[in-house]
């Protein structure tokens, strides 16, 4: 095989926006459908935001307003000081231009460097930029990052501040649509990290007084708390947290000026240090952390002078200083939480002696489960290294493998379903786990249960997931039940089991629902699967008089060599998408709890007979 030339020809220069387009996954992350609360498009919008927060900040506009059309257009206005005039096209059109390298003009800001509002012009099929002034407004539009008009500057009656206006382009994001609750969750952490701030989307108001004191109370139900919540507030840190009276898995909020950081970093690592320390001084005994922190639901914000984030998506702090002089974010957040934690022990002997009682129970339900885990051990010992259940993948998550996010794991129904998937499976990224019937409904159900039933303690471990996330065998958790009755039950008890026992995995993303073909419709010269009845009617009308139809009612039906590719690059994955703890809880308790009458009662009142629905 010749082997190509190397030559000053092979030399390229890109401009700004075409390196963008390029490499968009440098700047947004991953592209994305917007199905994940993570894809690039919700990343653009953020990063617009994160602009007119700065702007409130540094104490200047109180209020935004965010509007999405239809057609996802994003409209977003606030009312601060209004970007120079002179300077609105290089703020979005020039690389290495920006307020944010003045730390005059923004200190300890979201937006570090502006190469954000960049990316948002050059992954746009259209953007505008306005700026209002001192009585004055110059814009801007553009196209895929190159400038289309620009506007002389004119008198304008508008108050200050910025408005921009965008569409991001079909060509970069496939097919992509923006789910609203990811949003309004988006907008909800903007007003909780900023008390005073009104945001404005789509007509509903925003607003939030006490801070991350309503972030806990909006997550979780006043009923689940074992004592009221702690918070408190100071120069460049915020923290609020309580103790859940029966749920052992510790959730975690951090912020670090105003960035959600779910992968946590360095202030999440101080703050379960600061809780351990304190707690252990405060009783005069070494408790175990996990005993400590078990059920502990906390939200943490911290500002920092210049931030290192560990991606442009800013997901993860990788800075130790509060500032370039600063003490280190390690000993600054264990000295605040230290004094303010023992004060609240010391001043409120009730709660102490109710989160003491906390830490007991954990203790006592831990030494329990590490009886059970030693009867069990062997017995999965074996089975692990001959578990017919299993058939793993080559590539695991908890590798350094570069395509390790690629890892996924399929949990059948049957060894029917798993059949046809393993056939037809990716054996480097793509393991399948077969369930045997229908498993226990383990709502309500102690975490002992997990190590008791030979099918839940088998799944935990081929997951890894009995000592937390640290060892995740597989990125994707996906369900893959039948589309039937009894599929949708099998469904609903294995999240169950995961919302019960390892919310943690699913609040971080992990788990999906795998969408498969209802229908199946040829002819001769064109075959199409659809996956509702609105596409089986499409495909009929285009497929012309009398098409074959087959309606698949199990994943065993479908061959394996059709299940390639539906589990391919075409696969239709649904993310499990918690709502609030106090949701989640109010829904588990109804669907999966011991009210048997209740729930008839709802369906018989609720029920719709299907020949008396309307016409689509």
């Amino acid at each position: 095989m010749a082997i190509p030339s190397y030559t000053e020809a092979n030399i390229r220069s890109l401009a700004w926006q075409e390196h963008l387009r390029l490499r968009p996954g440098m700047y947004i992350g991953k592209l994305g459908d917007g199905s994940l609360p993570d894809d690039g498009i919700y990343i653009l919008i953020k990063e617009v935001i994160d602009n007119s927060v700065d702007e409130f900040v540094m104490g200047y506009g109180k209020k935004i307003e965010i509007k999405i059309s239809d057609d996802n257009q994003v409209s977003v206005r606030d009312f601060g000081r209004g970007i120079p005039l002179g300077k609105v096209i290089d703020c979005v059109a020039k690389i290495n231009t920006g307020g944010k390298y003045d730390g005059q003009a923004f200190q300890k800001s979201v937006g570090l460097n502006g190469v954000g509002i960049k990316a948002v012009n050059a992954l746009s099929e259209y953007c505008k930029i306005q700026s209002f002034r001192d009585g004055l407004t110059k814009s801007a539009t553009f196209s895929a990052g190159v400038l289309l008009e620009e506007s002389e500057i004119l008198p304008t009656n508008e108050p200050n501040g910025t408005h921009v206006i965008f569409k991001p382009d079909c060509a970069i994001f496939k097919q992509f649509s923006f789910v609203p609750q990811y949003i309004e969750e988006q907008i909800a952490h903007y007003t909780f990290l900023n008390t005073g701030l009104i945001f404005n989307l789509n007509g509903k108001r925003y607003h939030s007084r006490n801070g991350l004191l309503d972030l806990l109370q909006a997550k979780t139900a006043a009923e689940t708390y074992a004592y009221p919540i702690i918070h408190f507030k100071k120069q460049d840190i915020e923290l609020s947290l309580t103790h859940h009276h029966t749920l052992s898995n510790e959730v975690y909020y951090t912020f670090v000026n105003g960035q959600f950081t779910p992968q946590g970093g360095g202030h999440l690592n101080a703050l379960k240090e600061a809780i351990v320390q304190t707690v252990r001084a405060f009783y005069k005994k070494e408790f175990d952390a996990i005993d400590i922190r078990g059920g502990l639901i906390a939200a943490l914000s911290i500002k920092v002078q210049d931030p290192i984030f560990e991606s442009q998506t800013k997901t993860k702090l990788g800075s130790q200083q509060m500032g370039p002089e600063g003490p280190t974010i390690r000993s600054f957040i264990i000295a605040c939480i230290k004094s303010e934690l023992d004060n609240y022990l010391h001043k409120n002997p009730s709660a102490a002696e109710i989160l003491q009682k906390r830490i007991l129970q954990s203790e006592r339900e831990r030494k329990e489960i590490a009886g059970i885990k030693k009867l069990v051990h062997e017995k999965t010992k074996k089975a692990n290294l001959h578990n017919k259940k299993l058939r793993d993948c080559h590539i695991h998550f908890n590798s350094k493998h570069p395509h390790r996010v690629q890892s996924t794991i399929f949990i059948t129904e049957g060894n029917s379903a798993s059949g046809s998937i393993t056939k037809s499976r990716n054996v480097e990224t793509q393991a399948v786990f077969s369930l045997r019937g229908k498993p226990l409904n383990c709502f309500g159900q102690s975490k002992k249960l997990v190590y008791e039933n030979e099918e839940f303690n088998l799944l935990q471990h081929a997951l890894n997931i009995a000592n937390g996330l640290d060892g995740l065998r597989y990125n994707k958790i996906v369900i893959a039940t039948d589309s039937d009755v009894d599929g949708m039950h099998i469904r609903l008890l294995i999240l169950t089991y995961f919302l019960q026992f390892f919310p943690e995995l699913v609040y971080n993303g992990h788990l999906y629902i795998l969408e498969t073909p209802l229908f199946r419709v040829r002819n001769r010269k064109a075959t199409h699967y659809c996956y509702n009845e609105q596409e089986k009617e499409v495909a009929i009308k285009s497929l012309g008089a009398q098409p074959e139809i087959t309606r698949f009612k199990g994943l065993g039906e479908i061959s394996p060599d059709e299940f390639t590719h539906f589990i391919g690059a075409a696969i239709r994955l649904v993310p499990v998408t918690p709502a609030t703890n106090s949701a989640l809880e109010d829904l588990l308790t109804f669907y999966m709890g011991k009210n048997t009458p209740e729930r008839r009662n709802f369906i018989i009142h609720n029920l719709r007979i299907e020949e008396n629905l309307p016409e689509l």
